[in-house]
């Protein structure tokens, strides 16, 4: 098949392209390369600021590759707005696209109208960006803005029609599935994000490390979001009391090549504290071996059907809690090697990359 993934989400779709390829098909990535990640792209539509000299410029590059957006078996965009534009246009685009392809698929992987609407509800998620509990989260600056924009605003209504009119929806994360499955059971599908394990080679695992090396990736301006802020609190808390034994590595905001290479010299990675779900990031540093402390709630082991290695060590957003588990690990050295390698079959069972494309292959066919 033809295929053309449009936008980017933490390398998902260049991944997702890379198993499509091995299987036969043709595939064409048009991306920003998520910024600053610098993902690979086939073709690169980045936007380099708001002024007008630089609006006419996306704009040009936008229809000089017009010709590369149509003739498509299957076209999946990444997110409502997944092109650097007003959500309006982003929806004449998808248009433009519904009309001159055969099939299109909205992609549910990042903070959209249906997943912030049943954060809201307090009664889909026991904590989340917006809640903990029944307090709201005030964490995370700007989720007011986020609510307003999503809930009520012309974002909230362009994606309400590219879920009535896609083909059918992709969601990476159980979050996002089961905040479109109560509306559009038919058209919504959880596929498993993608990982590229021959990119990510296992790490040498030491059977008892004297030290452990905590990692935590710091994007700028995800930091509050993605909850690292009061992850690298407790990190620094914890090298404070055990200073012989804990040691933490940082990465802040450096391009997705050089970033994985960072995880190496570590042992134990911490994300994503509101999740229910590993990310991108958290997947890649268990394929390597290392142990992750995040999201790892039983709903998203129930739903890829995982019943016995469940080895994400999942956290409350709450300090302490993280505190506790972290220390544990510390104290129980001997466990890390087991960990990791528990780690790195989950990642192979579940995330292959080529595995996945099948997936989501039988998924498109089945639209």
């Amino acid at each position: 098949m033809k295929i053309l993934l449009l936008g980017e989400a933490s390398n998902l779709h260049w991944t997702l392209s890379e198993g499509l390829r091995s299987l036969g098909h043709k595939v064409t990535v048009i991306s920003n390369g998520s910024v600053w990640m610098n993902n690979n792209r086939d073709i690169n539509l980045k936007r380099k600021s708001y002024s007008f000299p630089d609006t006419l410029h996306y704009a040009g590059s936008l229809i000089y590759h017009l010709k590369d957006l149509t003739g498509y078996d299957i076209v999946q965009i990444n997110h409502p707005c997944f092109l650097d534009f007003k959500a309006s246009t982003c929806y004449r685009i998808f248009r433009f696209l519904k009309k001159h392809n055969k099939k299109i698929f909205l992609g549910a992987f990042g903070t959209d109208h249906y997943w912030v609407k049943h954060c809201l509800d307090k009664k889909t998620f026991r904590y989340s960006d917006f809640y903990i509990g029944d307090s709201f989260n005030t964490y995370i600056p700007g989720n007011e803005k986020t609510i307003q924009e999503w809930m009520t605003g012309e974002k909230a209504e362009i994606n309400k029609k590219m879920a009535e009119e896609a083909n059918g929806i992709s969601c990476c994360l159980y979050e996002y599935y089961i905040s479109y499955y109560s509306e559009f059971k038919e058209k919504a599908k959880y596929l498993p994000l993608p990982i590229n394990l021959q990119e990510h080679p296992l790490r040498n695992i030491p059977k008892y490390p004297e030290q452990v090396q905590f990692f935590i990736g710091i994007q700028k301006d995800r930091n509050e979001l993605k909850g690292t802020d009061r992850m690298l609190n407790v990190l620094q808390k914890l090298a404070r009391d055990y200073p012989d034994i804990v040691k933490i590595a940082k990465a802040v905001s450096v391009p997705y090549q050089e970033y994985k290479q960072m995880m190496y010299g570590s042992d134990i990675l911490l994300d994503q504290l509101y999740s229910y779900t590993p990310g991108m990031n958290g997947l890649i540093a268990m394929a390597k071996g290392l142990v992750v402390i995040g999201g790892g709630e039983p709903e998203m082991y129930d739903l890829m059907g995982e019943q016995e290695n469940r080895p994400i060590i999942n956290v409350l957003p709450d300090e302490q809690d993280i505190y506790q588990k972290a220390e544990s690990l510390i104290m129980h050295r001997e466990s890390l090697e087991q960990r990791s390698l528990n780690s790195r079959h989950f990642v192979e069972k579940h995330h292959d990359h080529i595995k996945v494309a099948g997936e989501y292959l039988h998924f498109w066919e089945s639209r």
